[in-house]
């Protein structure tokens, strides 16, 4: 379709010169599903001494290579109160879980291989040397780069971060992301509506969006079909790092944020793109005491504008944050017939089926932009190329996450 840019390309534009953001010190309470800035070197060594692995009894092998072995009992080992002395030949102590293999032991026997009479302890049966012995540094050692920079910190990385004796770690700040719905038309859930009007819903699904990516979503509410209006809202948004307008996105009569952003110094980089929901994107930046704004236009509809969140705005956010993998996409096959596609790239919501280790995908027969019930229902957008000849059951595809 000519004169419209591609999705690639307009990606590729959205990203161009993008920095990460500033780093702060998080405290590691605070820390879920925010983006390290820095490496995590341990500060320590993990076990920091050999440890049982198992309640029983610490040896030394070559006192219990011939069955049953009568050992000397000379104290206990307990997690955080190890045994101070040394075992020598002939000797064991009693030892549970966590705590360290006192000097000269090299192998413990559980409890469940021997039998205690007073202080002497009958070995049954033993395993190999340095059965159930977790040696120093099993887990990590010191210096050890246990999170790299660019991670997002599961609950698996918060505690690793934690056993590493880290208190606090060094963050990529998290992008501001002001969200501005416009249209005379539109009332917050809940209203009275007229006979004339709908619900604003757009903003919702387009905050969940930016907070999954990593973002803090900053809902700045409904703006009027008016310049002014807009105006408003934009210096309400001031302190944002991307401004994102739902709606008005066009080229009519009430379509306004295009020339509401040219008023205030942005330089407009696109406005149309060729792509099956969402050809009315706009993508633009300005400059603001001295900060870098972009301004992201999405359309009205409610599957094109949190479809294009998904491919324009999290990506964005994500490259803000220091990561690299941004949306990817996944092979798939074709459960069912398509006819040959249009002149734009086509994101169709669809619902797809592991078999034997592939992902089969079938799109909704309807794919009209205004049906959000769909967009819930589905479990990936199949994207289908611009132009593309007709496929059949069985052929490849690409689908990213919905």
């Amino acid at each position: 379709m000519s004169g419209l840019l591609s999705v690639d390309e307009a990606l590729r534009r959205i990203l161009n010169g993008v920095e990460p953001t500033d780093i702060e010190t998080v405290p590691l309470a605070d820390v879920s599903d925010r983006t390290l800035a820095r490496d995590v070197i341990s500060q320590r060594t993990q076990p920091p001494f050999a440890a049982s692995a198992m309640d029983g009894y610490a040896v030394r092998f070559d006192d219990v290579k011939t069955l049953p072995a009568n050992l000397r009992l000379i104290g206990e080992s307990a997690a955080g109160h190890g045994f101070s002395g040394a075992v020598e030949s002939g000797e064991t102590v009693r030892i549970f879980t966590g705590a360290p293999v006192p000097e000269g032991a090299d192998t413990i026997v559980i409890q469940e291989d021997t039998k205690a009479e007073g202080d002497t302890i009958t070995v049954l049966e033993v395993g190999k040397r340095a059965a159930y012995v977790r040696p120093a540094g099993l887990d990590f050692l010191q210096g050890d780069v246990g999170l790299n920079a660019g991670r997002i910190l599961d609950p698996a990385a918060q505690s690793l971060a934690a056993s590493m004796n880290y208190a606090s770690l060094k963050l990529r700040r998290q992008p501001r992301v002001a969200i501005i719905s416009s249209g005379d038309e539109l009332l917050p859930p809940g209203s009275e509506l007229g006979a004339d009007q709908i619900i604003s819903s757009n903003s919702f699904g387009v905050a969940g969006i930016v907070r999954r990516a990593g973002g803090l979503p900053v809902d700045l509410g409904i703006a009027a079909d008016s310049l002014e209006a807009l105006a408003e809202k934009f210096d309400a948004a001031a302190d944002a790092d991307i401004i994102v307008t739902l709606g008005g996105a066009s080229v009519g009569d009430h379509d306004l944020v295009q020339e509401a952003l040219k008023a205030r110094g942005a330089q407009l980089n696109f406005w149309k793109l060729a792509m099956k929901p969402g050809k009315p994107v706009m993508f633009g930046q300005s400059t603001h005491d001295g900060r870098l704004l972009r301004y992201i236009g999405l359309p009205g509809n409610p599957v094109s504008s949190l479809v294009c969140a998904r491919i324009f705005v999290e990506p964005l956010i994500r490259k803000m944050l220091g990561q690299t993998e941004f949306s990817p996409q996944i092979h798939a096959r074709l459960a069912t017939d398509l006819p040959p596609s249009g002149p734009r790239q086509e994101y169709m919501r669809a619902k797809w089926e592991l078999r034997d280790g592939t992902y089969f995908v079938t799109p909704f027969d309807n794919q009209d932009s205004s049906i959000l019930s769909l967009l819930a229902k589905a479990d990936c957008l199949l994207i289908r190329p611009a132009n593309a000849v007709a496929a059949i059951a069985g052929d490849n595809c690409f689908v990213m996450d919905a």
